[in-house]
């Protein structure tokens, strides 16, 4: 993984620098609406009943959310333009590279080339352009809503902090085996391309669906694995948010609280889902790609 980032960085670390600026922007106002949404709530429960003061609140917290919007509309635009970029430059490599190896060796696998021009370049590009920006953002949304939260009640903070933990440890658990279906679904993808352009078509054709086969099945485990921990993550999600609603409630019962404070901290906490749900995701993305990179670098061309 260090050498996968450490790729990224070489060719794209100026660029990287500015969308990781946007992304901590973004992470610093996520918690701010959900002030807004507390201040609102007491406001319309225990008064004074001020319209004025509440069209600034709502005034405000549109604000916030506009800033937001438009910050995350800039950092999306520039990690896709430099994704592509990531992409072009991999493709040309490849191509530049197939082209020598063609020139010092005679035939190469073309089935190969093609395969990872296409498919693998893209993936792996896609992934360059919000490497770095992405979970810096997901990661301070985290920090900023589950700092909110604690400060307002600590108990319902530590809450949301407990249902982060089991998750990260559900996917750790499963994303190895993921990892290695995937590179097994590459292999035998590039074994089947090279067998339909280095062969008569007519006498490979069994042969090839048979691979076909294979990467169905393979593909068909990878799914089980997936599905499986995505409902496990989700009954952990649902939970959490059970909790919050019992244990605020029952503090708001007994005076410890306001129901603003709860409102506020049920909406953080699925403010957190987004985020933790993404972080989860990016693991599993890097993982996958740091497999990408080392498949990409080991790329032998030659036909033998």
């Amino acid at each position: 993984m260090i050498q996968l980032y450490a790729a990224i960085w070489r060719v794209s670390g100026q660029r990287q620098i500015v969308l990781i600026l946007l992304s901590v922007a973004i992470a610093a106002l996520a918690a701010a609406p959900l002030k807004f949404q507390q201040d609102i709530v007491n406001l319309l429960t225990y008064g004074p009943f001020e319209t004025s003061k509440l069209f600034l609140l709502g005034g405000g917290m549109m604000a916030v959310i506009l800033v937001s919007l438009g910050l995350k509309w800039v950092m999306g635009y520039r990690s896709q333009l430099l994704g592509e970029d990531v992409i072009r430059l991999i493709r040309s490599r490849l191509l530049i590279g197939a082209a020598n190896e063609e020139k010092s060796s005679g035939r190469i696998r073309t089935g190969t080339l093609s395969t990872a021009i296409s498919a693998e370049a893209e993936e792996l590009g896609k992934f360059t352009g919000g490497a770095f920006s992405e979970p810096v953002m997901q990661v301070g949304t985290l920090i900023s809503v589950i700092g909110f939260v604690a400060s307002t009640q600590p108990g319902l903070g530590l809450v949301a902090l407990s249902m982060i933990a089991p998750q990260v440890i559900i996917v750790l658990l499963t994303q190895r085996k993921v990892n290695a279906l995937l590179a097994e679904r590459v292999r035998i993808l590039r074994c089947a391309t090279d067998q339909i352009t280095a062969t008569e078509l007519k006498d490979a054709v069994q042969v090839i669906l048979g691979e076909f086969d294979q990467i169905y099945n393979v593909r068909r485990t990878m799914f089980r694995w997936k599905v499986s921990t995505k409902f496990l993550l989700s009954s952990i999600n649902g939970a959490g948010t059970v909790l919050v609603f019992m244990l605020g409630g029952a503090m708001v019962i007994d005076g410890e609280t306001d129901v603003g404070t709860v409102v506020a901290a049920t909406l953080g906490l699925s403010r957190l889902q987004g985020p933790t749900t993404y972080l989860i995701s990016f693991y599993r993305e890097v993982s996958s790609n740091r497999v990408k990179f080392e498949l990409l670098r080991g790329l032998n061309l030659h036909q033998e």
